[in-house]
């Protein structure tokens, strides 16, 4: 990789992360760093005392950490790279003021590396961005490429001892991969040599305004590739200047399956992949479980043959791919047979796609689910509750504790409560216990042989600690 190629203004400039280890920040702070940017930051969890490995391992590889209190900030030459939700209160955004330092959003300075790539790989959409950036990323590793990865998930077949936090993959700065978010408008931002559309559906944003945002996406990609299954999608496949399509049950896609072929287990699912524009057939063995993981690999395989990776290549590759961290994975088996999984889920669509995976086999479901902020739950929580009461049977339960809370003045007049009563009212079994730990002491004393535990929530980095606590205190 050639050092220190970047965009105009950027190149070779010191960046200083605020909120340096967060699942955002970290993963673009190590691409920075692996293009030649010399790189520092602080953390709010650093100074708290939490998640010390992962601050150890930084300092051991070359990122300089500072306290949150601005002593890191030191020359008008420093891009403070800083989430916009930021006040200007915080230390390090008051002394880079001072200073007249450059601000850039995490999205602005990805933008400007992805853009300045020879060829990328942009993946849209409302959920799935994750598992597809990393599944395009490994087919691309397995044909002899070498991608700049930019994941919001740990990647599990780039992890290493020297990497153990791989949601970031440092290869050629030529060649860049990355998922792309609608939910602060960024992806206006993107101009990919491919763009992955995978679906549009509410999450932070209305119908409208994610039609524009996708649509413009979708007209600034050189090739778009677009799941014919998502209504919203497909309409927008107009706005393409080219493409490739693909979907489970529009059999018009360029890349679709033999419906008659698809086997499900618990712990993967398997089809006959067709490439209509060639009438070939390829089979694809997804050591991943659920539908929503196949449209996921058609995905992939897709954007893959857009970029000239045969499909029959790119469905062998998925076979060993080994998903990603928090995307319905299995911490740990329990002495009696009960799997605790954490999952990212916290979306209406996100969370349907997990519960619909669990309900694919038998065995009764515990779903724990920790709102990740007063907001989201406000915008969202009354198709959140018809989720979990429509895919959750008679004898499944969901528990709920009070949504994260990082302080500020947001609205917290929709709460848990309003949530659990709703999935109550459409038939469903719902509890709200506010306290988290008080969640997992009741859910280790209803488990028993044949369940299944299931930790959803976004936005905070413990929920893996919690589901591991949970796995020790089953019987």
């Amino acid at each position: 990789m050639d050092n220190g190629v970047t965009t105009g203004t950027l190149t070779g400039r010191p960046l200083f992360f605020c909120g340096i280890g967060g699942s955002g920040m970290l993963p673009l702070a190590q691409i920075a760093g692996g293009l030649g940017h010399p790189v520092a930051g602080s953390d709010r969890s650093r100074d708290q005392g939490r998640s010390p490995e992962k601050f150890a391992w930084m300092q051991a590889n070359g990122f300089a950490l500072f306290p949150q209190d601005g002593s890191g900030v030191t020359s008008p030459d420093q891009v403070l790279v800083a989430s916009a939700a930021i006040e200007d209160t915080v230390p390090e955004v008051a002394r880079a003021k001072e200073l007249g330092c450059e601000r850039l959003s995490r999205a602005e300075l990805l933008s400007r590396l992805f853009n300045a790539a020879d060829y990328s790989v942009a993946v849209g959409g409302t959920s799935g961005k994750s598992t597809v950036t990393g599944m395009i990323a490994w087919i691309l590793a397995e044909a002899g490429h070498d991608p700049t990865v930019m994941n919001g998930a740990v990647m599990k077949n780039f992890v290493s001892p020297a990497n153990p936090f791989a949601s970031a993959r440092i290869g050629s700065a030529g060649l860049f991969v990355s998922e792309v978010d609608e939910s602060d408008g960024s992806i206006a931002l993107y101009r990919p040599t491919i763009g992955v559309l995978l679906n549009v559906s509410l999450d932070h944003k209305s119908i409208e305004e994610l039609r524009v945002l996708f649509g413009d996406y979708v007209a600034a990609s050189g090739t778009a590739v677009i799941n014919l299954d998502s209504p919203e999608a497909a309409y927008l496949a107009r706005r393409a200047q080219a493409k490739v399509t693909f979907g489970i049950n529009a059999k018009g896609a360029d890349i679709t399956v033999d419906p008659d072929s698809i086997e499900q287990s618990p712990l993967g699912i398997s089809a006959a992949v067709i490439d209509n524009r060639s009438r070939e057939v390829f089979p694809l063995i997804l050591p991943m479980p659920g539908m929503h993981n196949l449209a996921n690999a058609l995905a992939a395989i897709a954007a893959a043959s857009a970029a000239g990776i045969g499909v029959g290549h790119a469905a062998f590759s998925l076979s060993r791919f080994k998903g990603l961290a928090r995307r319905f994975d299995v911490v740990g088996t329990s002495a009696c047979g009960i799997p605790v999984i954490d999952d990212f889920g916290h979306n209406p669509e996100k969370c349907a796609a997990t519960l619909r995976t669990l309900k694919a086999t038998p065995g009764r479901v515990i779903a724990f689910f920790q709102p990740h902020g007063y907001g989201p739950l406000r915008q969202m929580g009354e198709e959140l509750a018809r989720t979990f009461a429509r895919e959750l049977g008679p004898d499944d339960l969901t528990i709920m504790c009070d949504p994260v809370y990082f302080g500020g003045t947001v609205d917290r007049s929709v709460g848990t409560e309003r949530i659990v009563e709703l999935i109550n009212a459409a038939g469903g079994r719902a509890e709200h216990i506010p306290s988290r730990e008080e969640c997992g002491a009741r859910i280790a004393a209803l488990a028993r042989a044949g369940d299944r535990i299931a930790v959803m929530g976004a936005r905070d980095d413990t929920l893996t600690e919690f589901a591991q606590s949970i796995l020790a205190r089953i019987p």
